[in-house]
């Protein structure tokens, strides 16, 4: 553990404190010919080093797997990515660098890792918990709601594309953890501040139709996520 700690504090360092904007720019326009693209993966291989203290006799084969896989994965991001998809490519780019840091320490550690290990009763649950709680839920709820579906007289609200989607996808994780880690308070506070924001809109509105229609989307999305929390601590305790 204490040996992925330092490969992490590596990549945190080297990709997010020792990169400037100028640098992702340049390497985004020149790609492989970008000599930021070097620099970059220079200062990876010496903060790696820095943190190993030099020892490259034990760690070598370490220290290779975790920079070339570094700059193949950079490369390929690089000429992958384009506009619609950079967002996508940013959250792959960085599972792979952090399952190649996980696989790398594994390679220094006596820890036995299985399929069985990983994957067992409990882990589907907690997966499958997650998936309805936010994407199942989301379904449902809609399915629901969408038999009145009342419009804002103001429809040029300015409002994000997909931001309801998504607040209802947060706020439903966020109160599955506080379920299943036994921290009830912290919903009442959740409620509270969504309400306060959402009071200024359903005032200004003036419409009955669009504050229960907004009401009853808020409860079932708390509601679904409360059970669902509940649901997951019982059977995680049974199994």
């Amino acid at each position: 553990m204490f040996l992925f700690l330092k490969f992490l504090l590596a990549h945190i360092l080297g990709d997010f404190i020792f990169q400037s904007e100028k640098w992702v720019k340049d390497k985004e326009e020149k790609k492989i010919k970008s000599l930021k693209l070097y620099f970059h993966i220079g200062i990876h291989a010496l903060l790696l080093l820095i943190l190993l203290e030099f020892n490259l006799q034990e760690y070598w084969l370490g220290f290779l797997i975790i920079v070339l896989s570094h700059y193949i994965f950079d490369v390929s991001k690089l000429y992958f990515q384009n506009k619609k998809r950079k967002r996508s490519w940013f959250f792959i780019d960085q599972f792979l660098h952090l399952l190649v840091l996980i696989c790398t320490s594994l390679i220094y550690s006596d820890v036995q890792v299985s399929f069985d290990t990983i994957f067992n009763a409990k882990a589907f649950i907690l997966i499958i918990a997650i998936l309805v709680v936010t994407q199942v839920s989301a379904i449902i709820i809609k399915v629901i709601i969408t038999q009145w579906n009342p419009e804002s007289k103001n429809k040029n609200d300015g409002s994000l594309a997909k931001a309801g989607r998504y607040i209802g996808i947060l706020e439903r994780l966020f109160i599955f953890i506080f379920v299943v880690t036994n921290h009830w308070e912290a919903i009442g506070f959740l409620l509270a501040a969504k309400s306060v924001f959402r009071f200024g809109d359903l005032t200004s509105s003036k419409d009955r139709k669009l504050t229960e229609y907004i009401l009853i989307g808020t409860l079932l999305s708390f509601g679904l996520a409360i059970v669902i929390g509940i649901l997951y601590d019982y059977l995680k305790n049974i199994i």
